[in-house]
């Protein structure tokens, strides 16, 4: 990954981790998420189950680094409005 591309995706990591504590919790995720557009709970409950995959409730830095890896299109999507 080129070191531009890294540094957006540190970026939008600390976006959506309003609190700076080094994870995203749904209520962050949410927020965040607002700024896409309009996106009701359930849809913010399907995408931490999709993301937090060892389900402590939260986004932690390697399962985002999984998701963005997986997701390049959408990420530089993401990127394009934060």
């Amino acid at each position: 990954m080129a070191d531009e591309d890294q540094a957006d995706l540190d970026r939008i990591f600390k976006r959506f981790d309003a609190n700076g504590d080094g994870k995203i919790s749904s209520s962050e995720l949410g927020e965040a998420l607002k700024a896409l557009g309009s996106v009701s709970p359930e849809e913010v409950q399907r995408m931490m189950a999709e993301i937090d995959t060892d389900g402590d409730g939260f986004i932690s830095y390697q399962e985002y680094m999984d998701f963005c890896n997986a997701n390049r299109g959408l990420m530089r999507d993401v990127a394009k409005i934060f």
